[in-house]
C-alpha cells in the first residue's frame, strides 16, 4: 500500500482538477513518497451509485485509502460545491477513516470567487470522517491550468510556474507532515532537506499531459 492516496473525484476525464492532482503526485514522487491514484471516473459506477462498499474494486479502494498516512482530495467546483461523484465515493467510507491521517483538500473552479469552498465545504464533509490534521491545501481557477490538444489529440494541461510553485510548496508541506506524524521515527524523506531548488531539478519536465503514466489506482 501506498503512503500517500490521491483521490480525483472529478467525474469527467481529462479534467484539470485531476491533471493538478498528477502533477502534485510527480513532486511528490520526485521527493521519495509513495502514491497511488483513485479515479472516481474509474471505478463501477453501478456499485458506486448503489453503495455497494463490497465490490471487489471498491473494497480495494476503501482498503487503499484507509492504509494511507497521507490522503489528498481532489474536487472540480460545481455551483459552489464539490463534485456528487466525489460525495458519492466519500459516503462509502467508514466513520474516522481520515483519523490521524494527514489530509490536503485540492480543488479547481472557474472563479477566484470559488475559493471558499475548500474550507465550507471540502473541508467539512472531510472532518466529518475524522479528519483534524489538514494542509493549507490548493485552490486553482481553470484559466490558469489552460489546455489544449497536440498533433496527436492527446490533451494537454500546462502549469505556469507559479502554479508550480504552489504545488511544489504542497508537496513539501505533505511530506514534512508525515515525518511529524505521531509513530514516525526520524526523517523518512531525506531529500526534503535540499529544498524545492532539489525539486526543480528533479522534475524539469513541465506540464501534464493526458493520459499520463504512473502510480494509478484504476
Amino acid at each position: 500500500m501506498s503512503d500517500i492516496v490521491l483521490i480525483a473525484g472529478s467525474p469527467a476525464r481529462p479534467a484539470r482538477s485531476t491533471a493538478a492532482l498528477i502533477e502534485l503526485a510527480r513532486y511528490l514522487n520526485a521527493f521519495g513518497g509513495s502514491t497511488a491514484r483513485i479515479e472516481v471516473s474509474d471505478l463501477p459506477s453501478d456499485a458506486l451509485l448503489g453503495a455497494q462498499a463490497d465490490h471487489p474494486i471498491l473494497r480495494e479502494a476503501i482498503e487503499a485509502v484507509n492504509a494511507a498516512r497521507a490522503v489528498v482530495v481532489a474536487t472540480p467546483v460545481y455551483k459552489a460545491a464539490y463534485s456528487g461523484a466525489l460525495k458519492t465515493f466519500l459516503d462509502l467510507l467508514p466513520p474516522e477513516t481520515l483519523t490521524g491521517k494527514l489530509v490536503t483538500p485540492l480543488a479547481t473552479g472557474g472563479t477566484l470567487a470559488h475559493l471558499l469552498v475548500l474550507e465550507h465545504a471540502l473541508k467539512p464533509v472531510l472532518g466529518a470522517l475524522g479528519a483534524r490534521r489538514f494542509t493549507g491545501g490548493v485552490y486553482l481557477v481553470d484559466s490558469e491550468i489552460p489546455r489544449h490538444q497536440d498533433e496527436s489529440g492527446a490533451v494537454r494541461y500546462h502549469f505556469d510556474g507559479d502554479v508550480e510553485r504552489r504545488l511544489r510548496r504542497v508537496a513539501t508541506e505533505i511530506l514534512e507532515g508525515l515525518e511529524s506524524l505521531p509513530g514516525t521515527d526520524g526523517a523518512i524523506y531525506p531529500a526534503l532537506k535540499y529544498g524545492e531548488q532539489a525539486l526543480m531539478l528533479r522534475t524539469s519536465v513541465r506540464g501534464s499531459i493526458w493520459p499520463e503514466p504512473g502510480a494509478r489506482f484504476r
